[in-house]
């Protein structure tokens, strides 16, 4: 049996929100004399404003109308110009510039306590002797356990400037008394690049999960590494890559793009259009890239497929993207509050505008595009994609490419039959997988500690005992009863990777996994023939 079919539209609607947050950034020319004049329509929201913190009959917390107003008018614009209320903008701002200052541990609030995943490699944490499964009790003679206490609450207490101390008390299991560490905070990488590894002798996988400020360094660092390996071609992985920074995906596409080779450009509301072009450096320009994008890759993923595309530039791999071609620029306003507005549109260097039609703002009806290619087959079928003729452009060497909606593949590979089942989609989102995981693990750490991360890829394999304890871990949660008879298979791997995220990270767990990803598989062997 499968697992009830809300959970799935949160689940999309999550990552959809993800996309709509993180939109590119251009330069904004205005001056604030001419963006903040006096005029009626303004004077008009501050008068009754007035009116209802001075006249109105009841207490009211004009804070939420103000949102309420703001939100009410990005709804009539566009789908991705936002609005970030103050509490958000600090997670945001983070997320985005690609560090935070912290002691540098990955955890879980397990049954009302701290309990560590990880150290980061390299960070405050390990450096102090924190190890996996350890138990955060006290932090500067403050208890942090207990239901008061929430993930908000933790991470506010463990962050702080860089370079204060912290002093923690753990629970390390086999210790009589609780241990004591004073910890230096640091800044704490948020990692873009989840996996750099080699595929075969000359064919190197590289995966990026946003464009943050971070994000060029850290995949320069990895291609780097990879051709100090051997590496002569490249699988840059843009599935479910909601976007970023429009600067940062320049820089990327100008690692294979040969100097003075259009990349973009934009035109704004006066009709003023900027170019954007390589430049002489690029370390990879004669090297074979491949780029894996998906329904889910938005922005600037499509910002790198659309260069590469219509500068005939390897060979873009999947299905169709999200279609996302507006450029947003984040505009403080005042409060401790954003705003992220639509200011431009970009266009490939074919002139194709990749941005799928919409209506009245954010409407129901954009979002839902997802549901509607879904069950038009497009996802099983390339022959279901929908393209207009008078959004037909052509590349230097002859490519026909479209407009109007996302980047259309040149090799198209379906949706993965595994992804598509209801009660495995559930399972690789709902993180309950890592929960079991993390339990499995903390039984007895000592299990693992001998094996080397190239013996867990090649010889460790998950027993089915395993999977029928997580089968039962699933059915003592509630809800629809599930069985996995049919896809046993599967679930191992599910675990495996979840079991080396955990004591190897990301890196590990997606070599894991690609192992039998269908879209890798296919460019193995593209790159073998060709």
């Amino acid at each position: 049996m499968a697992f009830n079919k809300k959970y799935i539209p949160l689940i999309i609607g999550v990552a959809i929100a993800a996309g709509v947050l993180i939109g590119g950034k251009l330069n904004f020319t205005d001056t604030s004399d001419r963006l903040f004049t006096s005029n009626s329509k303004k004077d008009k929201l501050n008068r009754l404003i007035d009116y209802i913190d001075y006249e109105y009959v009841d207490d009211v917390n004009t804070d939420s109308i103000v949102d309420v107003t703001v939100n009410g008018i990005l709804d009539k614009l566009d789908p991705h110009s936002t609005y970030i209320p103050k509490n958000e903008l600090q997670r945001v701002t983070e997320n985005m510039k690609g560090d935070f200052v912290g002691i540098g541990v990955s955890f879980y609030t397990y049954k009302d306590t701290i309990a560590v995943i990880r150290p980061l490699e390299g960070g405050p944490s390990e450096n102090a002797g924190i190890k996996s499964g350890d138990r955060i009790i006290m932090a500067d003679n403050d208890s942090i356990f207990g239901r008061d206490w929430s993930n908000e609450d933790i991470i506010k207490k463990l962050k702080g400037d860089k370079n204060t101390k912290i002093k923690l008390k753990v629970f390390r299991k086999g210790e009589e008394n609780l241990l004591d560490f004073t910890i230096k905070r640091a800044n704490i990488p948020i990692n873009s690049v989840d996996a750099a590894y080699m595929l075969t002798n000359e064919l190197a996988y590289i995966k990026i999960n946003r464009f943050a400020e971070s994000t060029y360094k850290e995949f320069k660092k990895a291609l780097d590494a990879m051709q100090d390996k051997g590496a002569t071609k490249l699988v840059l992985d843009l599935r479910n890559n909601p976007g970023g920074f429009l600067a940062i995906a320049e820089q990327i596409v100008d690692e294979f793009l040969e100097n003075g080779k259009l990349i973009l450009y934009t035109k704004n509301k006066s009709g003023r259009v900027e170019k954007s072009f390589a430049t002489r450096k690029g370390d990879f320009e004669e090297g074979e890239v491949f780029i894996l994008i998906n329904e889910n890759s938005a922005s600037a993923s499509e910002i790198v497929a659309g260069a590469l595309q219509d500068n005939d530039k390897g060979t873009i791999v999947g299905r169709r993207s999200y279609g996302k071609g507006l450029v947003q620029r984040e505009m403080a306003l005042g409060d401790g509050s954003a705003v992220r507005l639509t200011v431009s549109r970009y266009y490939t260097p074919t002139g194709r505008s990749i941005q799928r039609p919409y209506e009245n703002g954010h409407n129901e009806e954009y979002y839902n595009d997802y549901y509607k290619r879904r069950s038009s087959g497009e996802f099983n079928d390339d022959v279901n994609i929908e393209v207009a003729d008078s959004l037909k452009f052509t590349t230097p060497k002859g490519k026909i490419v479209y407009g109007g909606g996302g980047i259309i593949p040149d090799i198209f590979v379906p949706l993965d039959t595994s992804i598509q089942n209801e009660t495995l989609n559930f399972i690789r989102h709902s993180g309950l997988i890592n929960y079991f995981v993390f339990e499995e693990l903390d039984k007895d750490r000592k299990n693992y500690k001998d094996i080397s991360r190239q013996d867990f890829i090649s010889d460790f394999e998950v027993d089915d005992e395993v999977v029928m304890r997580f089968q039962d871990y699933l059915n003592s949660r509630g809800g629809t009863r599930v069985t996995f008879v049919a896809y046993n298979k599967e679930m191992k791997q599910l675990i495996k990777a979840a079991l080396a995220d955990q004591l190897y990270g990301s890196n590990t767990s997606e070599e894991i996994l690609n192992a039998s990803d269908e879209m890798v598989q296919e460019v193995i062997k593209l790159s073998i023939e060709q």
